[in-house]
């Protein structure tokens, strides 16, 4: 026997195998023995095959409609979807379930789940947001719904989550006016976040940038409308000291109010200010250079003593006191009956 006889006696055996195995289950799938589908369904999905049980699921929905297995395997083929992270699928699998099957035992589970689908399905604050209001008005009509709900913890994390994405959005977009040294507009869009929203989580940054913004606009301003302009700044200034009095962004401000009201000292003297601007510039850049790398020195220090941090963004929405997996390994396979009524 040759080398490639050899070959082809190993190759061919296990290409046939896996055909017959992938030819089985298209057998299966366009099936009309409901009892049979069942079985495998829930095989399948015990096996974490998420994709294969959710196509049996659904193929079999219509033969088990208006029957006693009807609310299972609508339930299983939306919770095989989730398991497959078929999120945007499992969602609407959840909602239709709720609304065609109220008084199930899995009818609970299903609208919670139909929730983390939502917001799952979030995308990232730099992206458009409406799938984040989406998934918040249904979380809030849940928790209102269902305020001693087991999960309600979790609906509050999520809910927290999406408010600080929010919040996260317009803070940087209101940053990105500031970079760009667009600082009238700067202060007017950091204003408006807390016009309507006051609890903002940066809102402490906020003020610290409605502050620099007014310093930067005034001190770029023509001599004649500098004196007005560091008033403002003055104003900014002390509303910040005045919320957060203890401040990573004190000693920097500090030094500017300090600067400022020299300056303003020689307006209401009469004197010229515009010939020590300069001066005072530097003065206030090597000082701030200083104030920097001592931040960055105690910064350094301070990563090497930390504890390693661990992301637990994808733990968030832990389904605490769930027993999907108990769930489906509690029905009794080849006997082709339902699991019905009580669950743990």
């Amino acid at each position: 026997m040759n080398r490639l006889t050899m070959t082809l006696a190993v190759i061919l055996p296990a290409a046939m195998l896996l055909s017959s195995c992938k030819s089985q289950y298209e057998i299966l799938l366009n099936s009309n023995d409901v009892d049979l589908k069942y079985e495998a369904a829930f095989q399948y999905f015990n096996d974490s095959k998420y994709s294969k049980a959710a196509a049996l699921f659904e193929s079999m929905s219509v033969l088990t409609s208006g029957t006693e297995r009807d609310d299972t395997v609508q339930y299983y083929w939306g919770l095989s979807n989730y398991r497959a992270k078929d999120y945007a699928t499992a969602e609407t699998n959840f909602q239709k379930f709720t609304e065609s099957f109220p008084r199930s035992p899995f009818a609970s589970e299903a609208r919670f789940l139909r929730l983390d689908c939502l917001y799952r399905s979030t995308l990232r604050y730099e992206l458009d947001q409406s799938p984040t209001y989406r998934a918040m008005t249904a979380i809030a009509e849940y928790m209102s719904e269902y305020p001693e709900a087991s999960n309600i913890d979790i609906c509050r994390s999520m809910l927290k989550d999406l408010n600080d994405r929010l919040d996260t959005k317009s803070f940087e977009a209101a940053r990105l006016y500031y970079k760009m040294e667009d600082y009238i507009a700067s202060r007017v869009a950091f204003r408006n976040i807390l016009k309507d929203d006051s609890d903002n989580i940066y809102r402490e940054d906020i003020l610290y940038y409605i502050a620099m913004s007014s310093f930067r606009y005034a001190h770029l301003s023509v001599p004649q409308k500098q004196k007005e302009r560091y008033m403002t700044f003055v104003d900014d200034y002390l509303n910040f000291v005045g919320e957060y009095p203890v401040s990573d962004y004190r000693r920097e401000l500090d030094m500017i109010y300090r600067r400022v009201q020299r300056l303003l000292g020689r307006y209401s003297d009469g004197q010229e200010a515009l010939p020590d601007i300069e001066s005072d510039t530097r003065a206030f850049e090597k000082e701030r250079r200083k104030v920097t790398r001592e931040e960055r020195a105690a910064l350094r220090k301070g990563a090497a003593s930390d504890e390693k941090i661990v992301d637990e963004s994808e733990e968030r929405v832990i389904l605490d006191g769930m027993s999907n997996e108990a769930e489906a390994k509690s029905i009794p396979l080849g006997s082709g009956k339902e699991r019905k009524g009580k669950r743990n």
